[in-house]
């Protein structure tokens, strides 16, 4: 069947003869197994007493795409026409139903043609169009007036309740203006009207009774380009959105939308200039329910995937194609390309959820090549998002909430963490971050979530992403004697959520100086031109592929090896009441998403011992490098999770009680720095070195204070 309607402008005729053809749609499409689609849409949404009907717009296509272009082209007809059209529907099933409901939605799912945000222009105006970003910012609910309600005071005393806008369908526009006269008394002044009379139709009172007028809920949006998509050196392009009914609070800051609707021109803020702006009145928002949804492939895409998957040596080669331009470095490479794949977010019955997402952290001299590395992740990263931490505040990480300096309207807007959901926040120079800014971070890396509470505005936001940072040592060089917590400008608190933590040290080695430099000299002679085994694009869409479709179980033999290896390090302390912890169940989880992504790699859903034990290798090399205590060579996992080892911490304690022991025979209620240094080397506490340095850190700490000059004394 094919209409024949004029899209310039529509007559009277041919919006009634619009409607029909809808209306011969909804009765009569059939889907492939010839049962009356529409019909029994409507049925279900007159039993759970919706106004809302989804349509398909391939649906509308198959039938007749004549339709779909009116849709496209005159919205504020074809809308109506829908509208009234599915009433009709309704009053065949249920008439009192259709009486009741004022007004119908036809919200459409499925639009093929989606428009780029920055690439909206005039061109689009009353138009539909779809477009796809993120929300940054909503307005709570607010509820609009459509139907207003008033009375008219006659100066007779005489009182009339009446609706405006008069007429069905007719609504409220953006500014509220009295009526111009009473249809209830339209009839008695018909004869003055028609002689012109103006004062008669106006006079009396008319008062807005707010009780008795209808509203609608309305909430305003700002949607903002994907990070992915903004061309090189651009600010990100973000536009407005009204949602109205249904649609309101279907998303909120951080959610990835499709939004479909009808690009508007919005009052201008000077009246005196003839310069407007736009935003979009939406007829639908589709949500991405899952993560790397919107990365749309195509079955040519899905056979190079699988077809990729079954080379055995599948997992090298994501490997050797993570960052290619930067020579060796293949444990650090392994560890990104594993969190890249991630493991798999679970969730107890009770609501518990476990965390799938793998925290790196690298930590090295300058010129190690660790921002390089972060720049790289963040763009074959489906979803990846770089920051700095001198560049990032709190409220720039996780959400803000920020007044409107035009409405005062109070908006809740997404922060980089909760941007970067469901991929990866790469922070380069997380050290040189204010201690206040790096706090807000706690929650997102081990709950994913950002919670805000500010300004009347109380929310919880996802922020399911995985974080790759990287700083310096503090003293510009690693220095190994000092351990992890003495190199680094971070709170405990931040590194123990770190899953894989890497030390790059420039190190003096001929042979692997000369390799690297070859390497180097060559990838410039090349003009930059390394060719990876895995072309970027395809490693993106192999990710995306493996994150949304993999989920891997730990099989009883890769269970068997995970449990040798924690109980194995967990014996020595067992064994030893005063023996260090070598490792806790941070580390044992940690273990347990390694081994995931790793299966993850190779398309896998089952993790097998192999994974298990490459799992356990890396988590081996990282302790042995970081969670090692250097004084006495054993691991001990308080490097990292409190930041002294274990040794350290019972010579702290020895020496804080010393201190008490001397102050309290002293007469002064102290004891001198020179004797106390004495006693201390005597007893054989401390050496000479570690002294200074423990007195320093608990005088920092307030554990001890300093009464007179080089004369201590404990706190409590």
């Amino acid at each position: 069947m094919t209409s024949s309607i004029n899209l310039e402008e529509l007559t009277e005729e041919e919006i009634s003869s619009l409607q029909t053809l809808f209306t011969d749609f909804l009765r009569n499409f059939r889907d492939d197994k010839g049962r009356f689609k529409y019909r029994e849409r409507v049925r279900e949404m007159i039993l759970q007493e919706s106004k809302t009907l989804i349509i398909d717009y391939e649906d509308l296509i198959s039938h007749d795409p004549h339709l779909a272009d009116i849709i496209e082209e005159s919205p504020d007809e074809a809308f109506p026409a829908l509208s009234e059209s599915i009433r009709t529907l309704v009053r065949d099933e249920n008439p009192e139903y259709a009486d009741k409901v004022f007004k119908f939605y036809a919200r459409l799912s499925g639009w093929v043609k989606s428009t780029p945000i920055r690439h909206i222009r005039s061109e689009h105006i009353n138009r539909l169009v779809m477009i796809e970003g993120i929300i940054v910012r909503s307005t709570p609910p607010r509820h609009k007036l459509y139907k207003a309600t008033y009375l008219h005071i006659l100066p007779t005393g005489e009182q009339h309740e009446f609706e405006w806008p008069p007429g069905e369908g007719e609504e409220v526009g953006d500014e509220l203006e009295k009526p111009t006269y009473c249809p209830e008394c339209i009839a008695a002044y018909e004869e003055e009207l028609e002689e012109g009379s103006a004062k008669r139709r106006q006079r009396g009172i008319f008062k807005l009774l707010p009780e008795k007028s209808k509203y609608r809920d309305w909430q305003l949006v700002v949607v903002q380009e994907r990070p992915e998509e903004i061309p090189a050196g651009q600010i990100p392009r973000s536009i407005e959105v009204v949602l109205v009914d249904d649609l309101v609070d279907v998303a909120r800051p951080g959610d990835r939308v499709s939004v479909i609707g009808v690009v508007r021109l919005s009052r201008s803020k000077k009246p005196s200039k003839p310069i407007f702006s736009c935003y979009i009145e939406a007829n639908n928002v589709i949500v991405a329910q899952r993560f790397l949804e919107e990365l749309k492939l195509s079955p040519e895409d899905e056979e190079k995937i699988l077809s990729l998957s079954r080379d055995p040596l599948i997992r090298r080669k994501i490997i050797a194609s993570i960052a290619p331009t930067i020579y060796g470095m293949w444990d650090i490479k392994e560890a990104v390309a594993l969190q890249l794949f991630g493991g798999v977010s679970k969730e107890a019955p009770d609501g518990t959820k476990i965390r799938g997402e793998i925290h790196v952290l690298l930590l090295g001299d300058p010129g190690t090549a660790k921002s390089q590395i972060l720049q790289y992740v963040a763009r074959i990263a489906p979803r990846g998002i770089y920051t700095t931490g001198k560049g990032s505040s709190a409220a720039g990480l996780t959400a803000a909430v920020i007044r409107d300096k035009q409405t005062g309207e109070y908006f809740l807007e997404a922060g980089a963490m909760v941007l970067g959901d469901g991929g990866i926040v790469a922070i380069d120079e997380i050290d040189k971050m204010r201690e206040e800014d790096r706090v807000a971070i706690h929650e997102a890396m081990e709950q994913g979530t950002v919670s805000i509470a500010k300004a009347g505005i109380v929310a919880r936001l996802n922020a399911r992403a995985s974080v790759l940072a990287a700083g310096n040592p503090k003293r510009g060089r690693y220095e190994p004697e000092l351990g992890l917590a003495g190199n680094i400008n971070l709170p405990i608190t931040i590194l123990s959520r770190f899953d894989l933590i890497f030390i790059l040290k420039d190190v003096a080695e001929i042979k692997h100086d000369e390799s690297l430099v070859r390497y180097v000299l060559r990838t410039h002679e090349r003009h930059g031109s390394v060719t990876p085994e895995i072309p970027p694009d395809l490693l993106r869409k192999y990710i995306a592929y493996a994150r949304k479709n993999v989920k891997p179980i730990l099989t009883k033999e890769a269970q068997e090896i995970i449990k040798e290896y924690y109980i194995e390090l967990r014996k020595k302390s067992a064994e030893n009441p005063k023996a260090p912890l070598a490792i806790t169940t941070r580390q044992l989880e940690a273990l347990v998403r390694l081994a995931e992504a790793h299966a993850r790699m190779a398309l896998k859903n089952k993790v097998e011992a192999e994974d298990a034990a490459e799992a356990v290798r890396l988590m081996n090399t990282v302790l042995q490098k970081v969670g090692m205590d250097v004084e006495t060579g054993a691991l001990d996992i308080d490097t990292i999770m409190v930041g002294k080892p274990r040794s350290l911490q019972e010579k702290e304690i020895a020496l804080l009680n010393l201190i008490r022991e001397l102050a309290k025979e002293s007469d002064l209620g102290c004891v001198r720095r020179k004797y106390l240094k004495a006693k201390a080397l005597e007893l054989g506490i401390v050496d000479e070195k570690t002294f200074d340095r423990l007195l320093a850190g608990l005088r920092r700490t307030g554990d001890i204070y300093e009464k007179r000059a080089l004369c201590y004394a404990p706190t409590d």
